[in-house]
C-alpha cells in the first residue's frame, strides 16, 4: 500500500472509543472523536490516543472536522448513533417525538460538508425493520445521491471472533468504487466462548474489587437476591431453578413470563449474551457469572465487548462510577468490530492501489 495515502479517520458519537479503537488497530489514523457526554472523554483520550471533541454533532459545522483532515491521506468519517431512538420499544411508544431521531440526518449533513472518501455506520438491525421511519432509507439514498457505493448487512459478532451473540447494522460507503466487509473470519464450531473471554480472571465475591483491576468490579447483591443466583443454572431460568417462594410476582405474571433470562447465569461453553448498558447487574438479563455467585463485573463486560484487558475507563477507583462505565460499555462499538471494519477499508485501497497500478 502507498503510505503517502493511508486512512485518516474521524469518529462521530465516539463514545469511549470502541469502533476508534478498532480502527486505529487495523492500522487506521484516528485524528479525532465527537460526543456530547464528556464522562468518555478519559477513556478515549486515554486508549485512542486522539483528540476528544466534547460536542453535540448538531452543532458542529463540517469546517471544523475538515480541518483536521490531513492532507495526502483518505478521509474516512465514522459514526454509531445512538441507537436508543431506534430500539423497538422507543419506536412504538414515542416515534415522532426522539430528537435523535435527527442525529443519523446530522450524520448525513456532516457527510456533505465535509466530502470525505469512506463512511461508516454503525447501528441496530431495528434500524431496517421501520417501514414507518425513514431514517435508514434517507441516510442510504443521501450517500448514494452524493457518489457513495453502499453496502449494509446485519453483522453477528461471533462470526468475527467476538464472544457476544450481538447483532449489528453495518453500513461501508466508499467513492471510489465497489466496497463489502470482509468475509467472516470464524466458523460456528471456531467461536469464542464466554470461558475463552473470562474463564482466566481472579475470582472475586458480589460486591468486591481486584486489588489490581479497579473495573473487575461486582454489584453487590441483596440477600435475596444471592439466594437467587445461588439457585440458578448455566444456561437455565428462574422459571425451573428457583424455588416457590423467590420469585416475585412481576415475574409468574403473564408479561413476566416473557423474561425468562433475567437473573439467569451465562454458559461457559457458549457466547455471552449481548452486552447492554445495565450489564452488571442480573436483574437485567442474562449476566450471571456461570459459576460464581454474583453478576458479571464490568471488566469482564468490557472483555465480552472485545475490549482489551488493559483496556482503561477510569484514572483511578475515586473516578469510578460503575453506571456509567456499565452504560459506555453496553452503548460501545466492540473493538474488534471496528477492527474488522477496518481491515474492510485498507483491503479497498490496496485493491485501489493495485488497480492504479495495472492501469499504468
Amino acid at each position: 500500500m502507498d503510505n503517502s495515502m493511508s486512512i485518516s479517520a474521524i469518529d462521530l458519537f465516539c463514545g469511549v472509543g470502541g469502533l476508534s479503537y478498532g480502527l486505529k488497530k487495523s492500522g487506521i489514523n484516528i485524528l479525532a472523536g465527537v460526543d456530547l457526554d464528556d464522562t468518555c472523554e478519559f477513556a478515549y483520550s486515554e486508549n485512542c490516543k486522539a483528540e476528544f471533541i466534547h460536542e453535540s454533532i448538531d452543532k458542529i459545522k463540517g469546517e471544523v472536522l475538515q480541518k483536521k483532515f490531513k492532507k495526502g491521506s483518505y478521509k474516512l468519517l465514522a459514526g454509531c448513533a445512538p441507537c436508543q431512538p431506534f430500539s423497538s420499544y422507543t419506536y412504538k411508544s414515542d416515534k415522532n417525538k426522539d430528537s435523535r431521531w435527527q442525529l443519523l440526518y446530522e450524520f448525513s449533513r456532516l457527510i456533505v460538508e465535509t466530502e470525505p472518501d469512506f463512511v461508516t455506520m454503525e447501528n441496530v438491525p431495528t434500524l431496517l425493520k421501520f417501514k414507518a421511519a425513514p431514517v435508514f432509507r434517507d441516510f442510504v439514498k443521501k450517500l448514494e445521491g452524493l457518489g457513495y457505493s453502499v453496502w449494509y448487512d446485519v453483522v453477528f459478532a461471533p462470526d468475527y471472533g467476538i464472544p457476544q451473540n450481538r447483532k449489528r447494522l453495518v453500513l461501508l460507503a466508499s467513492k471510489h468504487g465497489k466496497i463489502e466487509l470482509i468475509s467472516p473470519t470464524h466458523k460456528r464450531e471456531e467461536y469464542l466462548t464466554v470461558y475463552d473471554a473470562i474463564g482466566h480472571l481472579e475470582k472475586i465475591k458480589d460486591g468486591e474489587c481486584s486489588k489490581t483491576d479497579i473495573i473487575h468490579k461486582a454489584a453487590k447483591l441483596t440477600e435475596l437476591n444471592l439466594r437467587r443466583i445461588q439457585q440458578s443454572k448455566p444456561g437455565g431460568s428462574w422459571k425451573t431453578d428457583w424455588d416457590e417462594e423467590l420469585k416475585l410476582a412481576c415475574h409468574i405474571s403473564e408479561k413476566g413470563k416473557g423474561y425468562g433470562s433475567v437473573y439467569g447465569r451465562m454458559k461457559w461453553d457458549e457466547p455471552s449474551p449481548t452486552m447492554t448498558t445495565f450489564c452488571n447487574g442480573i436483574g437485567n438479563g442474562r449476566f450471571g457469572h456461570p459459576e460464581q455467585d454474583r453478576a458479571i463485573s464490568l471488566r469482564e463486560a468490557a472483555i465480552l465487548q472485545s475490549f482489551p484487558e488493559e483496556y482503561k475507563f477510569a484514572s483511578n477507583a475515586g473516578n469510578l462510577v460503575s453506571k456509567h462505565i456499565a452504560k459506555h460499555i453496553g452503548n460501545a462499538v466492540p473493538p474488534r468490530l471496528g477492527e474488522v471494519i477496518g481491515i474492510s477499508f485498507q483491503k479497498h485501497i490496496e485493491a485501489l492501489n493495485y488497480d492504479k497500478k495495472k492501469k499504468k
